[in-house]
C-alpha cells in the first residue's frame, strides 16, 4: 500500500514541470464556459501521450473521457474531476488552471501506482468537465449518464485557505425580464410604461427582503439591460440573480419570496414581468464521510493542515454538488499560498503564480494516494456506499 502511494508521488513529482506547464498555458489563455476549446485540446493530447485512452469532445463539445484500466474489471472506477474554464473579464480568477493540473497529476500517479500493482486494482477515469462558472457542466454530463458507472468522484478547488469539507451551497440563476412602453422622456413621458423602474423596485424590494433573510441566504443582483439612450423611455429592462441558501428546500423558500417581488414590481409600474429560471441549478455539496476521511490521512502525510468549519466561513457553489447526489463524492479546497479571494483580479494572479505549483502537486499527490485506498480496500468502498446510503436518505 504504502509503496503504491510513494510510485503515485514519485510520479508526480517526475512530471512537475509538464504540469506546471500545462497550468500556465491554460492561465494565459481563459476561455468562457462551453468555449474551452484550447484547454480542451492541450489536455485530451498530453493525456493521449502519456497512454491513457482518450475521448475527445465526450457527450460536450469541450468535455473529455481519459481512462486507464480494463473494461471488465471487477474493481471500482474512481473519477478525477477537471474543470478549466475561466470568468468574464478577469480570466482564472477561480483557478480553473490548477484543477485542472491537480487532476491531470492525480491521474498520472494513479495510473503510476496501477501499473507497479502489475494486476487490475480498478478502472481510472481523469473526466474534463467544463462550464463550472454557471453553465452546469456536470450538469449536463449527469443528464447524458456519464456518472452511471462511476463508483467514487473526487476533485480539489483552489482558495485562500485549506478546508476538506467546504460547505458548499445549493444555487439557482434567474433572469427578470420586464416589458413596458417606450416614448420620448421629455415631449410625452405620460405616454410611457418605465421597464427600467420595474427593474430598479425589483432591486430594491430585494434590498428590503435583505433584513428578513436568514443568516446563510445569498441574492446577488445585476441590471444587464436598462434601456438604450437616456431620452427614450425604456420598454425593456432585465436583471440577472444568483440565489443560494443552506439546504435545496431552503433554496425554494427564498425563491418563493423573490417572485413576488419580481411580480409585485411589474404590477407597481404597468409592465410585464417573464421570470426565465436557467435550465441548471447547483445543488448542495454533500461530503461522503469516508472518502473525505481517507483523503484527510493522506493529506496529513503530506504535511497538509486543513481549518475547521466554522459558521462565518465564505460559502460558495459547484455543480460538483449535483454530482455528489448521484455519486459518493468530495470536493476539498486548498490555499494558494495567498491571502487573494476568489474571483478577484488578486487571484487570477494568484492562480498563475510559481508559489501555488507546490500545494497544487500536493494535493493532486493527496488525491492520487485516496484514489489507491479506494482501489486496494474492500472495507473503505464499503464504507463510502454505506455513508452515501444514508446521505441520500437525509437528503
Amino acid at each position: 500500500m504504502a509503496d503504491l502511494k510513494k510510485v503515485a508521488r514519485d510520479r508526480i513529482d517526475q512530471h512537475a514541470e509538464e504540469l506546471h506547464a500545462l497550468s500556465q498555458a491554460i492561465w494565459r489563455t481563459p476561455e468562457l464556459n462551453f468555449q474551452e476549446h484550447f484547454a480542451h485540446t492541450l489536455l485530451t493530447k498530453f493525456l493521449e501521450e502519456k497512454g491513457f485512452q482518450v475521448e475527445r469532445s465526450f457527450k460536450l463539445d469541450t468535455a473529455f473521457r481519459a481512462t486507464w484500466g480494463g473494461e471488465t474489471t471487477s474493481g471500482p472506477n474512481v473519477a478525477v474531476l477537471c474543470e478549466y474554464d475561466a470568468l468574464p473579464e478577469i480570466g482564472h480568477g477561480c483557478g480553473h488552471n490548477l484543477i485542472a493540473e491537480a487532476g491531470i497529476a492525480a491521474g498520472l500517479g494513479i495510473k503510476a501506482a496501477m501499473e507497479t500493482a502489475g494486476k487490475p486494482l480498478g478502472k481510472l477515469t481523469v473526466l474534463g468537465t467544463p462550464a463550472e462558472e454557471g453553465g452546469g457542466g456536470k450538469i449536463e454530463l449527469i443528464n447524458k449518464d456519464v456518472f452511471k458507472d462511476v463508483d467514487v468522484a473526487m476533485m480539489v478547488h483552489p482558495s485562500p485557505f485549506n478546508m476538506s469539507r467546504f460547505p458548499c451551497m445549493p444555487a439557482s440563476l434567474v433572469s427578470v425580464k420586464y416589458r413596458g412602453r417606450a416614448s420620448h422622456a421629455a415631449a410625452f413621458p405620460w405616454e410611457g410604461v418605465n421597464a427600467l423602474d420595474a427593474a430598479v423596485m425589483c432591486y430594491q424590494g430585494i434590498s428590503n427582503m435583505r433584513q428578513q433573510f436568514k443568516p446563510s441566504w445569498r441574492v446577488n443582483v445585476i441590471i444587464k439591460n436598462g434601456g438604450a439612450k437616456a431620452n427614450i423611455i425604456p420598454d425593456f429592462a432585465e436583471l440577472e440573480l444568483i440565489i443560494r441558501a443552506e439546504t435545496d428546500a431552503d433554496l425554494k423558500v427564498l425563491k418563493d419570496k423573490l417572485y413576488n417581488n419580481f411580480h409585485a414590481a411589474a404590477s407597481a409600474t404597468g409592465c410585464s414581468v417573464e421570470i426565465i429560471p436557467e435550465a441548471v441549478q447547483y445543488s448542495a455539496m454533500v461530503i461522503n464521510s469516508s472518502l473525505i476521511k481517507a483523503y484527510e490521512a493522506n493529506a496529513a502525510d503530506l504535511d497538509i493542515q486543513f481549518e475547521p468549519v466554522r459558521a462565518d466561513v465564505p460559502r460558495g457553489s459547484t455543480d460538483m454538488g449535483n454530482v455528489s447526489h448521484v455519486v459518493p463524492s468530495i470536493h476539498p479546497m486548498y490555499s494558494v499560498g495567498r491571502n487573494a479571494l476568489n474571483h478577484t483580479r488578486e487571484f487570477t494572479e494568484a492562480s498563475g503564480d510559481i508559489a501555488a505549483q507546490p500545494n497544487t502537486l500536493n494535493q493532486g499527490k493527496a488525491l492520487a494516494m485516496t484514489a489507491i485506498d479506494v482501489f486496494t480496500s474492500p472495507g473503505l468502498l464499503q464504507a463510502i456506499k454505506d455513508d452515501f446510503r444514508n446521505d441520500m436518505a437525509l437528503v
